[in-house]
């Protein structure tokens, strides 16, 4: 297991030995961000998705004092920070042209958002990584990821679909590659990296802890398991993506985390848990039998997904 303090490597330790490691060699090309690359998608995906550009309040989803989690992202995508007494913490960017938004939420807050030292991102696609490139320039933070979504952060692609334009985000530059099992510490705040490759090759999820009335509760925030745009055969989005999906249903099964969020407010219930927090209720996020049910379902869809472009494929090979 690594640990990563203040957002650097330092290092790799096992029963015999501690090894630095470093980035890849030769990484993907960063284009400059610009004003024109940091805007906002045409209106069709606003039409299409409007949840994902619907402002709301940021708020405090468990934590106390000055500790804590909070959602800064719009009610369609979610986007986290975590403040530390060493600097914060920010997971995920949304659309482009959103950075700013976070930005600003954290001003509502009570945060300096100059003090974001680390990003993390959950994986490479535009709804998640598009304001990251303007978040990174707007606060000189060090932008953590796996290898496995490198080469699509630092390319602006989507992974398989590098010819599609229109789901391309803003090119942001990855300062520290993070592997499986990796600890991500920062003042008293440590969160632990765990690959969950699939919806994207390199998608990662991350769990900490957090105390709330004199207890701990590991918090889990997860990439994604679902199958979207996502080719899995004829040929497959990335090589490989059918055993990662599968790998990663094997290796979250037994996952009970006690707090379950993701980049997609729905995917927790983010809503019906909103309302219980406004009435009071410190412990609304708390469900350890919600992510459970999440995956079990992703992996139905996923397994149903597939049988189903299976028979496309092979009705068009036979033609």
């Amino acid at each position: 297991m690594r640990t990563i303090k203040n957002g650097l490597i330092v290092g790799i330790c096992g029963l015999a030995a501690c090894a630095m490691v470093e980035p890849a060699e030769n990484p993907a090309p960063v284009a400059p961000v610009t004003a024109s690359s940091a805007e906002a998608p045409d209106l069709e995906f606003q039409k299409l998705y409007q949840t994902w550009f619907e402002n709301i309040e940021p708020f405090r989803v468990i934590g106390e004092g000055q500790r804590g989690i909070y959602f800064v992202g719009t009610r369609g995508l979610g986007m986290f920070f975590i403040p530390t007494s060493q600097g914060h913490i920010v997971i995920d960017g949304g659309m482009p042209g959103q950075g700013k938004q976070v930005w600003d939420n954290i001003i509502k807050l009570g945060y300096d958002p100059a003090d974001v030292k680390i990003l993390l991102n959950s994986h490479a696609h535009l709804d998640h990584s598009g304001g990251l490139a303007e978040l990174k320039q707007l606060t000189g933070a060090t932008l953590l990821a796996s290898e496995g979504d490198r080469s699509a952060l630092e390319g602006g692609f989507y992974l398989g679909s590098e010819d599609d334009a229109s789901i391309g985000a803003p090119p942001v530059k990855v300062d520290k590659i993070i592997a499986d099992g990796d600890v991500v510490t920062l003042g008293p705040v440590s969160l632990t990296a765990h690959l969950t490759p699939g919806h994207t090759r390199g998608c990662t999820s991350w769990t900490m802890d957090v105390r709330q009335g004199g207890e701990t509760y590991q918090t889990l925030f997860f990439c994604s398991a679902s199958v979207a745009a996502n080719r899995l055969v004829g040929p497959p989005q990335y090589p490989g993506i059918v055993a990662d999906y599968r790998k990663t249903f094997a290796i979250t099964r037994d996952w009970k985390p006690d707090i379950f969020l993701s980049n997609h407010p729905e995917f927790f219930g983010m809503a019906e848990k909103q309302e219980k927090l406004a009435v009071g209720d410190p412990l609304a996020f708390v469900d350890d039998s919600g992510f459970p049910r999440f995956i079990g379902k992703m992996e139905l869809w996923f397994e149903a997904a597939l049988e189903k472009q299976m028979l496309k494929y092979n009705a068009i090979m036979k033609d």
